[in-house]
C-alpha cells in the first residue's frame, strides 16, 4: 500500500511560482508519478507525469515550458515547480502513482492518489 502527501500549495499572486512536493510512504521507485489539478466544477485535469527513472516526463498542453516534474527516489519524493501561474490556474492539486511502465496522463491509469493541496492564484 502507498500512501501520498502533498505540500508546498498556498496563495501566489498571477505570474508567481510554486513549488509542490509529494512524499510516498512507501517505495515507489518503480512507479510511474504525476500530477493532476482539479477546479471547481470541473475534471480532474493531467498536469504532468514522470517514469520510474524520471528519464521520460509527459505535460499537459497548457503548462508545457513553465511547469517541471521531477522525482528523487533515494526520498520518494516528487516535485512540481511552476512557474508563471495564472489565476485560472487556481484548483487543488493531487499527487498519484502508478505502477505501470507507460507513462499514462488518464486519471483511471493511477492506482493511488493524495488528499491534494490547494494552489490560489490571486489576478
Amino acid at each position: 500500500q502507498v500512501q501520498l502527501v502533498e505540500s508546498g500549495g498556498g496563495l501566489v499572486q498571477a505570474g508567481g511560482s510554486l513549488r509542490l512536493s509529494c512524499v510516498a510512504s512507501g517505495r515507489t521507485s518503480s512507479y510511474v508519478m504525476g500530477w493532476f489539478r482539479q477546479a471547481p466544477g470541473k475534471e480532474r485535469e493531467f498536469v504532468a507525469a514522470i517514469s520510474a527513472s524520471g528519464g521520460s516526463t509527459v505535460y499537459g498542453d497548457s503548462v508545457k515550458g513553465r511547469f517541471t516534474i521531477s522525482r528523487d527516489n533515494a526520498k520518494n519524493t516528487q516535485y512540481l515547480q511552476m512557474n508563471s501561474l495564472q489565476p485560472e490556474e487556481t484548483a487543488v492539486y493531487f499527487c498519484a502513482a502508478a505502477a505501470t511502465v507507460l507513462v499514462f496522463t488518464t486519471p483511471s491509469r493511477y492506482t493511488y492518489w493524495g488528499q491534494g493541496t490547494q494552489v490560489t492564484v490571486s489576478s
